[in-house]
């Protein structure tokens, strides 16, 4: 059904700016060191820089992209000194940031619009099932929810939790069942109760690529059959304060089955922040959504431009 719903982001600085705290901190520390002393940026300089980035979880591969940006700004811009460092950088990162998208919406194009969410155990993948449904269902939409993780019986249980935390529908079979007979009951039930959102959990197994490759790729084929178009969106959950393995579970993950978009979690209790632009620029997958804190709330739809000047909020003096 052809339906048009535009969410615009409306980002919480506050929270936002909170969630970002410790890695901003420490990233801006790491570069008052780099510029203190300093007239001019020099190879040292860049260097130093260089370092900053990479222990700052941004990734070596697009550290040495953003380096090589700045150091090409400085041959052109002769004038560029050390104390107008923090300004290029915060440029260059806003640049490297993946964003597939023209419009500064998140936008529902068709009805129900289904999302499939996958991720490794232990990344937060059903608490951020929660906060989208909760977050949707704040929109004025309404979202059903599918229990399609049956390879653990406490993820049904959790997941129920947070649909009545929610007050969204939810659609559950009995532990061992068929993931992709799941799935098809809830795109079902969701097209015979006119829903405009479906949020589809799936089992966090990366240890063996292969099975589940198969069970994400028969999910797709089950509800194809009701919607050519599903799942409109198959959305990765990563932890944020794993770092650098936040990045290596994306890579594996983007090699099983196609991602097109992604949620970070667990920022606000990590100074490993960085990893969202290497991730982001590394895999050119555009984040969806961001997760600022424990709350049921705390669910931002992520706005790059709000991204980098939380991450660059503590100004070098």
């Amino acid at each position: 059904m052809n339906f048009l719903k535009k969410i615009f982001r409306k980002s919480n600085n506050d929270k936002l700016d909170k969630s970002l705290e410790k890695t901003s901190s420490s990233f801006i520390e790491k570069i008052k060191k780099v510029v203190v002393g300093k007239t001019k940026v020099d190879a040292t300089t860049l260097d130093d820089l260089e370092e900053v980035l990479i222990t700052s979880d941004v990734g070596v591969k697009t550290t040495l992209k953003i380096i090589d940006s700045i150091e090409e700004r400085v041959k052109k811009e002769k004038y560029t000194n050390a104390q107008e460092l923090d300004t290029i950088l915060k440029e260059e990162i806003s640049n490297i940031i993946f964003d597939n998208s023209d419009s500064d919406a998140y936008e529902i194009k068709e009805k129900p619009h289904v999302i499939l969410v996958v991720g490794v155990n232990g990344v937060g993948k059903t608490t951020s099932i929660g906060k989208l449904a909760n977050f949707f269902k704040n929109q004025g939409l309404s979202v059903m929810i599918g229990a399609a993780d049956t390879f653990r019986a406490a993820a049904i249980e959790q997941l129920e939790e947070w649909a009545i935390r929610s007050n969204v529908d939810i659609v559950k079979q009995e532990m061992g069942s068929d993931p992709a007979s799941v799935s098809y009951d809830t795109l079902n039930s969701a097209i015979n109760k006119n829903h405009d959102i479906v949020i589809i959990d799936t089992a966090g197994r990366l240890h063996n690529k292969v099975n589940l490759m198969n069970e994400l790729s028969k999910i797709g084929r089950v509800l194809k059959k009701l919607n050519i178009n599903a799942p409109h969106e198959i959305l990765l959950v990563l932890d944020g304060s794993t770092g650098q393995n936040a990045y290596e579970q994306a890579k594996q993950f983007s090699e099983a089955t196609e991602i097109t978009s992604m949620m970070v979690t667990k920022l606000d209790g990590t100074a490993k922040g960085g990893v969202v632009i290497g991730i982001s620029d590394q895999l050119s997958i555009p984040i969806k959504f961001i997760g600022t804190g424990e709350s049921i709330d705390d669910i931002e739809i992520f706005d790059k431009k709000q991204f980098v000047e939380s991450f660059f909020k503590k100004k070098i003096k």
